[in-house]
C-alpha cells in the first residue's frame, strides 16, 4: 500500500483530500505544519508528497527544496497562488506537479496515481535483476553471492561459491582438478590439486543429500568432476 504524506494546513482541505485518497487505497498521514512536515517527509516511509505552498513554520518552496536534496519520490504542490511564476519556481525546485486551489478531489487522486505508476516504472527501470542460477533446487544468486538449497539459504566461503558457481555454469562438462584449479584460484595448480577435493567435499556437505551419492556434483574417476543436470 502506496503511503502518502498530505502537508496542509488548513485542515478541512487536509481531511477531503485524505478521505479520497483511502477510499482509493492509499495509507494517508497529515501535518498542518511545515517543520513537522519536513520532518515526516526525511524521516517517514513516504511514497509521495502532497505539499501546500503556504505553511507556518516553513514554507512548500523550501520543503520541496530540502526533500529534493535527499529523495526522488513524487511531489505534488497545490496552491491558491494562480501565476505562472508560481508554478515556475515550484517546478523548478523539483516539484513534479501543481494543482491550484479549488480543485477536484477525484482530479488530485487521478493524478497521485499517474505520478505513483511513472516513479514505479522509473524505479523498477533503474533497478537490474540479479543474476541467477537455478539447477534442481539450487539456486545461486551471482549478484548477491548467497547460495539456496531448496528455498534454504547455505554459507559458502568465496572459494566455494565461486566453484560451485562455475561448476553450475558449465553442466554435464567434466573438468580435470588441473582445469578447477586454474580457473577458481588462478594459478598453476604445483602439485596441490588436493584443494579442489577439500573444496568439492565440502560444498558437497552443503548441497547433497546424501554424500556418498552425490546428485549434483560427480565424481568421474581418473578424470575429475561434472556437475550434473
Amino acid at each position: 500500500m502506496s503511503k502518502i504524506l498530505i502537508v496542509e494546513d488548513e485542515e478541512a482541505i487536509a481531511d477531503l483530500e485524505k478521505d479520497y485518497l483511502e477510499m482509493s487505497g492509499y495509507e494517508v498521514r497529515i501535518e498542518n505544519d511545515g517543520i513537522k512536515g519536513l520532518e515526516a517527509a526525511m524521516n517517514g516511509e513516504v511514497d509521495l508528497i502532497i505539499l501546500d505552498l503556504m505553511l507556518p513554520g516553513m514554507d512548500g518552496y523550501d520543503i520541496c527544496k530540502k526533500v529534493r536534496e535527499e529523495k526522488n519520490i513524487p511531489i505534488i504542490m497545490v496552491s491558491a497562488k494562480k501565476d505562472d511564476i508560481d508554478k515556475i519556481r515550484g517546478l523548478g525546485l523539483g516539484a513534479d506537479d501543481y494543482m491550484t486551489k479549488p480543485f477536484s478531489p477525484s482530479e488530485l487522486v487521478a493524478r497521485v496515481k499517474a505520478h505513483l505508476s511513472r516513479y514505479e516504472r522509473l524505479i523498477g527501470s533503474n533497478q537490474k535483476s540479479n543474476d541467477i542460477v537455478e539447477i534442481r533446487g539450487i539456486r545461486i544468486d551471482k549478484t548477491a553471492r548467497r547460495v539456496y538449497i531448496n528455498g534454504e539459504e547455505k554459507i559458502f566461503t568465496t572459494k566455494e561459491f565461486d566453484l560451485l558457481t562455475f561448476l553450475a555454469e558449465n553442466p554435464n562438462h567434466v573438468f580435470t582438478k588441473d582445469e578447477l584449479f586454474r580457473e577458481i584460484w588462478d594459478m598453476d595448480s604445483i602439485g596441490d590439486i588436493a584443494t579442489v577435493t577439500v573444496h568439492i567435499k565440502k560444498i558437497r556437505e552443503k548441497i547433497e543429500f546424501d554424500t556418498s551419492k552425490p546428485q549434483y556434483i560427480e565424481t568421474i574417476w581418473g578424470v575429475g568432476y561434472r556437475f550434473k543436470v
